[in-house]
């Protein structure tokens, strides 16, 4: 294993494992680090995955392309989160998504079975290492769920309020950056591009938001 990386120390699969003995347990694990460039595919539809990706710089899209090539983005994954771990663990046999590389990325794979597995080292802290996958299985559960809040809202106005408050809960404040482009977007929310450029458009002039690209501001107003 190289050098351990500084996003690892945050990463809330290894929450509470100090980073000395965090190296040791990367070695354990076998795991390693694969470079992705833009656009480029870490894990295809139709694979049957083994093993944990976290992103270490970058970031990740998990997409679904349909019959006719058009795609939605299931989930974005950022630095220090994990991606694949609830299809390998499930042990599926062919992956339903696409995993992505949305720009140029590094990626740490880890084999799943060497995590839900006893360690053979019988080291300390394997039973930290379960306990977080058990949790960030049951928030990634949780997350699906706060996006099928939005995308089954029934116009592109009421989902894109939707997910721009949820923007804004996380932010803790009304002014956030959304990590989407506009195609990204629209693909998130499974909604028509030019539609919701012109519903953005229209909910400025009502003076329910200002934008500047990725940049958004609620507003509300004056009763």
């Amino acid at each position: 294993m190289q050098k351990l990386h500084p996003v690892l120390l945050d990463c809330r699969l290894f929450a509470g494992i100090k980073g000395g003995e965090l190296e040791k347990m990367l070695d354990c694990l076998s795991a390693r680090q694969k470079s992705f460039a833009k656009n480029s595919f870490i894990f295809s539809e139709g694979d049957k995955i083994e093993q944990v990706g976290i992103v270490l710089s970058g970031t990740v899209h998990i997409v679904r392309d349909d019959f006719w090539g058009k795609r939605t983005i299931v989930t974005l994954i950022r630095p220090g989160e994990l991606f694949g771990e609830a299809f390998a663990c499930a042990d599926v046999e062919k992956l339903p998504v696409s995993v992505l590389a949305a720009e140029d990325s590094e990626i740490l794979f880890i084999n799943t079975k060497r995590i839900i597995m006893t360690c053979p080292a019988a080291c300390i802290y394997h039973s930290n290492l379960i306990k977080n996958l058990t949790v960030l299985l049951a928030e990634r559960s949780v997350a699906l769920i706060q996006k099928l809040e939005h995308i089954t809202q029934a116009s592109t106005r009421e989902k894109l309020l939707s997910y721009l408050s949820e923007e804004a809960r996380l932010a803790g404040k009304n002014t956030f950056c959304i990590p989407f482009n506009r195609e990204e977007l629209a693909g998130y929310l499974s909604v028509e591009r030019s539609a919701m450029s012109a519903e953005l458009s229209k909910m400025r002039k009502d003076g329910l938001i200002v934008f500047q690209k990725n940049n958004f501001e609620l507003l509300k107003k004056d009763s």
